[in-house]
């Protein structure tokens, strides 16, 4: 594959990001509406909580006029003046009763507010990372072999976490701001119309700098998620190949690559902190020029007249007034380079959340698929072609059969194209061309589920999960009684050891299996393929990670799970398959050689070679053999 290719498979996830358009409203029509009650109910609590806070400046401003310094009438807005107390003491309890009302109403409001907000916001995350979670399962396996596990994970846990803060906070504190501004300004001008302008001047000048900040900004916060993506990939990989770091003895370069993923994020924060540094500060100051602005024009106002152009007067008691009005109304502006802040956050990562979700599935199942039941086991490969995504060809024209109960072996050099040819098997990649049959059903034309239930896999990459034990044989089983994962495991010569240790089938097995040796690990997973009782059989080297007494048990457990079923066999050790009923020789993606391993031997051709090298009789290898294994290890290093 060249380079270009490579790189156009390593941007697919890339380029889905680029072209989505309005990730949040995206993500909101399909996973919000089904949780708006909740958000109308926490955006109306929000406004009533802060409209509740606008009771107490009104309050304190005609008590202090009517009660304090008897320079007007006790009057309370949309209150008729029939329900007010005529007396100085009445009304100065009356306002204490409505300012501790409000306080009241304010505290519960902000409790409902919390509570609908936080079920909103975890609803719909939940909702989006379970999805995003199946999405990723539905895959195919290009998008794994060319995307970092850490960029996955940073996807349905750093971006994911990033909405739900947008969704808890930024909506409420939304709602929070325009609610100030509203009720702050029609109190502002209900009160004194010609000292509000001078108040809410600011208004405009805060939203057209935000906006700019917005613009600039977004650039560097997509760049930020990315690098972000990048770092976690590098701890995920320094994590789960520790044990090859302190071997190789390479714990310094390590060290060095997470230095330069973390300048490399160190440096995408900076960016969005130079531009932050400005937009903050520069809030801060015209929220606090508005307050600075009204506190002397209206201080001025009160004990030398009206000034400049301004005409009327202006009571101590609405002075107070617009004083702390103005304060509330520049608190929450001066917050808003946090809303800002969470929404680039959270538009940044709802790209890379749709652009998950917009990764073409290539292998699903076709419309009018068929289940395939009761598997004899008899499988066709008819001038199957196979290339990766913007790949060179890696399969062409691969024909041959396998009749029930057969074991065909499939052998060659490294590259030849002989773990593809099973893969396809199972649909883990699609054909490009030919089809492959089970009992004569095109595999593409079968539901996938059934499809795989009746193949049981067995890589040389043996994977269990952290658990125990019985719960990693039981792995796609999961109604198998203890009786028959442990006669599974009798069949997998596995049940010997599992008896020893301390726990027995209840022993963690810890991350990856890590707690039990190369021998064990593959006896357990053959234990689960036992277990599963498939038709067919794919063993992709299953004993090429084992020492020789522990291939000798992992054979004997072969042997019993091939038997009466029809098995595809990979391997480089050839010894392992020498009694297979066909033999197939693959070399650049063709079928070279076929047959029985005496007759292969005979015919003195590439399997002849291979099994000589294994043999020890290197000195007897024609020079072709050596410089055609030296042009494949070039070609596919």
């Amino acid at each position: 594959m060249s380079t270009s290719d490579e790189d156009r498979n390593e941007r697919v996830f890339e380029t889905c990001q680029k072209r989505v358009t309005s990730p949040l409203l995206r993500l909101f029509r399909k996973y919000g509406r089904p949780e708006a009650g909740w958000l109308v109910v926490g955006l109306l609590a929000s406004l009533g909580a802060h409209s509740a806070t606008l009771v107490t400046p009104l309050v304190l401003g005609t008590t202090i006029d009517a009660v304090f310094t008897g320079t007007s009438a006790y009057r309370l807005p949309l209150v008729p003046v029939a329900w007010l107390p005529s007396e100085p003491t009445g009304q100065f309890w009356l306002s204490a009763g409505l300012v501790a009302a409000s306080l009241l109403m304010t505290a519960v409001l902000t409790w409902l507010r919390g509570v609908a907000m936080n079920v909103f916001a975890y609803k719909m995350l939940y909702e989006i990372r379970t999805d995003a979670y199946e999405r990723l399962q539905r895959l195919d396996m290009s998008f794994f072999d060319n995307t970092q596990t850490g960029e996955i994970m940073s996807v349905l846990d750093n971006d994911a976490s990033n909405l739900e803060t947008f969704l808890d906070n930024g909506l409420s504190q939304s709602t929070r701001i325009f609610a100030v501004v509203i009720g702050i300004s029609a109190v502002l001008f209900h009160t004194n119309a010609q000292l509000a302008m001078i108040t809410l001047l600011a208004v405009p000048l805060l939203l057209a700098f935000t906006w700019w900040f917005m613009r600039v900004v977004e650039p560097r916060y997509a760049t930020l998620r990315s690098v972000i993506g990048n770092l976690n990939t590098q701890i995920e990989n320094g994590i789960s190949g520790i044990q090859l770091v302190k071997t190789a003895n390479t714990e310094l370069h390590e060290n060095e690559k997470m230095q330069a993923v973390s300048r490399d994020v160190f440096e995408a924060r900076v960016a969005v902190s130079k531009l932050a540094f400005i937009y903050r500060p520069g809030m801060k100051l015209l929220t606090g020029t508005a307050l600075l602005t009204t506190f002397i024009v209206g201080g001025i106002w009160v004990f030398a007249g009206p000034p400049f152009v301004f005409s009327g007067e202006l009571s101590v008691g609405d002075f107070v007034v617009f004083v702390l009005l103005t304060q509330q109304l520049t608190a929450p502006l001066s917050q808003l380079s946090n809303i800002v802040d969470w929404y680039e956050n959270a538009r940044a990562s709802g790209k890379r959340i749709c652009g998950l979700f917009d990764v073409p599935i290539r292998v699903r199942d076709s419309p009018d698929a068929t289940v395939l039941d009761a598997v004899d086991g008899r499988i066709d490969y008819e001038d199957v072609r196979f290339a990766y995504p913007g790949g060179e060809q890696v399969l062409d024209g691969i024909d041959f059969t396998a009749e029930t109960g057969e074991t065909v072996a499939l052998v060659g050099p490294t590259g030849a194209g002989k773990s593809t040819v099973a893969k396809l098997l199972v649909r883990l990649h699609d054909v490009n061309g030919g089809t492959i049959r089970i009992d004569g059903q095109d595999v593409e034309g079968v539901d996938l589920a059934s499809l795989r239930s009746a193949v049981g896999y067995v890589s040389q990459g043996t994977v269990l999960f952290d658990g125990t034990i019985a719960e990693n044989i039981q792995y796609g089983r999961f109604d198998a009684t203890d009786r028959e994962i442990r006669d599974a495991a009798r069949a997998a010569q596995a049940h010997e050891f599992v008896e020893r240790l301390s726990a027995g089938y209840e022993t963690q097995v810890g991350e990856r299996g890590v707690k039990l040796s190369g021998g064990q690990r593959q006896r357990i997973a053959l234990a689960r393929v036992i277990l599963q009782d498939p038709a067919i059989v794919v063993l992709d080297e299953a004993t090429a990670r084992v020492d020789t007494e522990t291939e000798a048990l992992i054979q004997k457990s072969l042997d019993r799970l091939t038997a009466n079923r029809t098995t595809i066999a990979i391997a480089h050790r050839l010894s392992t398959i020498k009694d297979a009923d066909k033999i197939l020789v693959l070399d650049d993606g063709q079928i070279v050689e076929r047959g029985t391993h005496q007759s292969l031997l005979t015919e003195d051709g590439l399997y002849a070679n291979l099994w000589g090298v294994q043999a020890g009789e290197i000195e007897a290898l024609p020079d072709e053999f050596f410089e055609r294994a030296a042009e494949s290890w070039i070609t596919h290093e």
